[in-house]
């Protein structure tokens, strides 16, 4: 188990459970299409299976988990074609939180995201890469709170889990993650300026980069699992029928 493993305190114990469960999968310790062990898990958090199962509950609305009857629950997978439905549509919502942000922004909240984006930067320069991406989502979800428009932030929570997960698994080549991180810079000068137009539209190509960068690690994992299935004796590739 990694660090996210341990007691869980009592206060506020489903939004703790909810939380710490919905890390574990966006950092693929249990990863799609395994099962999550419910009893395991129980011991591992210190709590009973009521509030590990209204969690999974939350994580199965949020499209990280799928619930069987009687099969319990599994991490569902993430495909192209679900990077294509979700990626534009949270796109839209960025871009309109950004536009929001800007015109509503305070200096004290300005200043909270420059100082995440710097600590974020020396994560970068670092290679360190979990807590980058910790200061990463941050800031996203900072932009949002500056827009204050509760309407949106409901829409936005309701696919940060499955988009968290794409985002922590696409940030893999050293140059898309550069890329990113120079978009980060852009993001911030117009958050400064209160350029809201301007904002919206880096936030929309920060995610149509993403989008591919996710795609193409998708495509690179279905080919080394194909790989992986192959057997090979003398000149001869034999690819077993599933």
């Amino acid at each position: 188990m990694s660090q996210l493993a341990g007691p869980i305190a009592r206060q506020s114990l489903h939004d703790a459970v909810t939380a710490r469960l919905r890390d574990m999968i966006v950092e693929g310790e249990y990863p799609p299409g395994s099962r999550l062990p419910e009893r395991v898990l129980c011991e591992t958090f210190g709590i009973s299976r009521t509030p590990l199962r209204e969690a999974l509950k939350v994580l199965a609305s949020e499209g990280l988990l799928e619930l069987a009857p009687n099969r319990g629950a599994r991490v569902a997978g993430l495909t192209a074609d679900d990077v294509d439905e979700l990626f534009p549509v949270m796109g839209a919502l960025e871009a309109l939180a950004g536009e929001l942000a800007c015109a509503r922004i305070t200096d004290t909240e300005l200043a909270e995201i420059r100082a995440l984006h710097y600590q974020m930067v020396l994560h970068h320069k670092r290679g360190e890469r979990p807590p980058y991406f910790d200061l990463n989502q941050q800031i996203h979800e900072k932009i949002l709170e500056a827009a204050r428009n509760p309407t949106l932030t409901a829409s936005y929570t309701n696919l940060s889990g499955r988009i968290r997960r794409a985002r922590y698994t696409a940030n893999i080549d050293a140059a898309r993650w550069a890329q990113a991180v120079a978009e980060h810079e852009e993001m911030l000068e117009a958050l400064d300026t209160r350029d809201g137009g301007r904002l919206a539209e880096i936030l929309k190509r920060h995610l149509r980069n993403k989008c591919e960068t996710v795609k193409a690690a998708l495509a690179a994992g279905a080919e080394e699992a194909a790989k992986d299935k192959m057997v090979i004796t003398d000149d001869k590739i034999f690819i077993p029928t599933p």
